[in-house]
């Protein structure tokens, strides 16, 4: 699928920043992505204003780690047909639109925010769209939320359980699975510290009898240690506003991303590793780092003179679930 935003998002995005001047937006842009690069969270965006600045900033990158991770999940089971979604910390809804995208089957679905700025702008964008019929967009704190909301088929976190104190994310990780009926999701920065909390995330979940399908091709502790670690990443083009608004001059975004995504039952899949980095091509093998089915994570080198593995490596990229 692709990772950049649906033609009609960009639209109902165009469609609120008429009027607005380009020059506030991107003042206020920066002052949220400062904030957040400080360790604040949302709480920065406190206006109407402010939540369409952080749209417009943060909708494409985020967008398109969501797809990525959703593509992932699709690759191991291509018959997961999820009904239903839940949203946690959805923020202006960005992983709902892919999952709205990526997965044809929902029809319900739910999102939690506290922050009502990016509430707002979240039913201002899905309004008019006919997949959103049955959209529910509750505010307030997720722990409270949660312990109120249906079960659902696909639960998602992108970029939130960054935002919730350390004391309270074991509680937050429980009461997500304890509301996900199939399949859950969850996505942070691809930073060592976002890779630490999605491990965390995930030996949580494997202790409460969940099954790890992606990115992990196993159930064992993840072999990588400091200062290696895992994440990904996705590739997007920048529009010449987007640009402007991140005062950047590279026409692409290459957006980082940890993520762990677990199910109620074990999916039966051919994957054997996960590669972990973009491999390395020279003219007698390709180099490339792979976490294995057996728990183990190394550099694997494949000969040219093995004909037939060395032209199925060629089609590697990081990312990709392979079998060796």
């Amino acid at each position: 699928m692709s990772s950049d935003l649906p033609s009609h998002l960009k639209a109902a995005l165009a469609r609120l920043t008429e009027g607005v001047a380009r020059i506030d937006i991107t003042r206020r842009a920066e002052t949220i992505s400062q904030t957040y690069r400080s360790g604040g969270g949302s709480a920065a965006i406190r206006s109407e204003n402010d939540a369409l600045a952080y749209a417009l900033a943060r909708m494409p990158a985020t967008y398109a780690a969501v797809s990525a991770c959703l593509e992932a999940i699709a690759g191991i089971d291509d018959t997961f047909a999820p009904a239903s979604l839940l949203d946690v910390g959805a923020g202006p809804g960005t992983a709902t639109w892919a999952a709205a995208q990526a997965m044809h089957s929902l029809q319900q679905f739910a999102m939690l925010d506290a922050n009502a700025a990016l509430r707002s702008i979240a039913l201002d964008l899905a309004r008019g769209d006919g997949r959103f019929k049955q959209l529910d967009y509750r505010q307030g704190d997720a722990l409270v939320e949660l312990s109120v909301a249906h079960d659902a088929d696909l639960v998602v976190a992108s970029y939130a359980v960054g935002e919730v104190p350390d004391d309270r994310r074991a509680k937050l990780i429980d009461l997500m699975w304890a509301k996900t009926h199939d399949v859950l999701l969850i996505v942070e920065p691809g930073t060592p510290a976002g890779y630490s909390r999605i491990v965390d995330c995930r030996a949580q979940l494997i202790a409460n009898g969940a099954h790890a399908i992606a990115p992990c091709p196993h159930q064992k502790p993840c072999p990588l240690t400091a200062p290696d670690w895992c994440h990904f990443t996705q590739r997007l083009a920048r529009s010449r506003d987007h640009k402007q608004l991140k005062n950047a001059e590279v026409p692409y975004e290459d957006e980082k991303f940890s993520y762990v995504a677990v199910s109620r039952k074990p999916r039966r899949t051919r994957m054997e590793g996960r590669v972990l980095a973009q491999p390395l091509m020279s003219k007698v093998e390709i180099r490339t780092k792979l976490c294995k089915s057996d728990g183990n994570a190394s550099i694997s080198a494949i000969p040219r003179r093995d004909k037939e593995s060395y032209a199925s490596a060629r089609r590697w990229r990081w990312g990709d679930a392979v079998k060796f």
